[in-house]
């Protein structure tokens, strides 16, 4: 088992690095670009590996894809091959075989097409099945309080079906900045849009641009907030920081500014720095529509031993790993205390927080190494399967070594 071991000699940290492209941009713009002949010039797409994975499956022919353990590929794949009426077969690791995708498929086969379940009713894999494409209709209903990613899989192809699609939401919307981002997208390649109370209709377009740039990674930048937070000094240049609230996460800006992070915006990036500020010892926080979020700040109030309720994290349950689980595991590890009140509803994060004598286990998901190697900052920390990062972040490593970081693997 590999294990890297991440300290921070001086806690002084001036750097400039450069954000990965925004992974769920890139990913949106790939399937639009696929769906539309591949007429778009893509820019600053992701390096991560689910991006440049996602890359190679859109140019295979295999009648067989496998999307490893990606779930934005499984949601997003399934509605490309349907509109494009592709007899494909796909599938996932064990882990993704577990999460459950019959709302789209539901979805999708309501509106006409033909997508059976090869094994377990309700989970991949998935058969796509060609039918004639021109008797789809143009009116599906979805629940509004699931993952987004089913929405945008139906809201990436509506322009491109022969009718266009009225999708109507069953219950509330969740999650809605990244059904923001999706529409928006779409908006700047030339689709319009109504949004009229609890329904989306997207009428069959063509797309009008010839360029897309992709914008920073906020879930990534947002690991640098805890760096700049836990450091005694920071001055932190992101290269491609934009601040255009096209990602949800550029929430974690506001968020942090309490704790004394401040952000300046430019037109090359962003710079974070620590200013001097008392912080408020007990916090609550709702991550319905940042998910991605909540490993980032269950690490950075364990560190400040801030006591914090959060809630809207349940479909951190369905991800890579069980979130809620593996961060209470190794919190745990550093006497904090991460529990559930069935009455309220809620997490709550309490303790002092006590740097491990073992190392933080990463369950196979990305967002557990990059949220708990900041604490290298106040002293030795080991991580295990430190390349789980290329996930999402592969040049996560370098840029904690260019900001004084000491990284060895072992």
């Amino acid at each position: 088992m590999s294990i890297v071991k991440v300290s921070h000699p001086t806690k002084k940290i001036q750097t400039r690095i450069r954000i990965p492209g925004s992974k769920s941009e890139s990913n949106r713009a790939l399937i639009i670009n696929a769906l539309s002949g591949n007429q778009l010039k893509l820019q600053n797409l992701s390096t991560a590996r689910d991006t440049q994975h996602l890359v190679s499956l859109l140019m295979s022919n295999d009648n067989t894809i496998d999307v490893l353990d990606a779930g934005t590929s499984m949601r997003f794949l399934t509605a490309y091959y349907a509109a494009t009426n592709q007899a494909k077969i796909i599938t996932g690791t064990g882990r993704m075989k577990e999460r459950p995708i019959a709302p789209l498929v539901n979805a999708l086969n309501s509106l006409g097409f033909n997508i059976r379940y090869v094994e377990q009713g309700g989970f991949a894999p998935l058969e796509i099945v060609p039918i004639d494409i021109n008797k789809i209709t143009n009116e599906t209903s979805i629940a509004g309080n699931i993952s987004s990613q089913f929405i945008t899989a139906l809201l990436l192809i509506a322009p491109f079906l022969p009718k266009g699609l009225k999708l109507n939401f069953t219950t509330e919307l969740t999650s809605k900045p990244y059904i923001d981002m999706t529409l928006n997208m779409l908006k700047q390649l030339g689709v319009g849009y109504q949004w009229e109370g609890n329904s989306i209709t997207i009428q069959n377009s063509k797309i009008a641009a010839q360029t897309y740039s992709v914008s920073g990674d906020w879930s990534s930048a947002s690991y640098w907030y805890t760096v700049a937070f836990l450091a005694d000094e920071a001055d932190i240049f992101i290269e491609g920081l934009k601040n255009d609230w096209s990602q949800g996460d550029q929430v974690v800006a506001d968020w942090v500014k309490r704790f004394g992070v401040t952000t300046e915006y430019s037109n090359e990036g962003a710079r974070l720095k620590k200013v001097k500020t008392e912080y408020p010892t007990m916090m609550k926080l709702n991550f319905s529509d940042n998910p991605d979020l909540a490993q980032t700040f269950a690490v950075l109030f364990a560190s400040a031993g801030i006591v914090a309720n959060f809630t809207g994290i349940d479909s951190l349950k369905l991800k890579e790993t069980d979130r809620v689980a593996a961060l209470k595991s190794e919190l745990e590890k550093m006497n904090m205390h991460f529990d559930f009140s069935d009455m309220y509803e809620f997490y709550q994060l309490k303790g002092k927080l006590q740097l491990p004598t073992s190392p933080i286990q990463t369950y196979n998901d990305h967002r557990m190494a990059l949220s708990f190697a900041p604490l290298g900052l106040l002293g030795a920390i080991e991580i295990e399967n430190p390349e789980v990062v290329n996930k999402s972040y592969p040049e996560f490593w370098g840029d904690l070594k260019a900001a004084g970081f000491e990284v060895k693997f072992d």
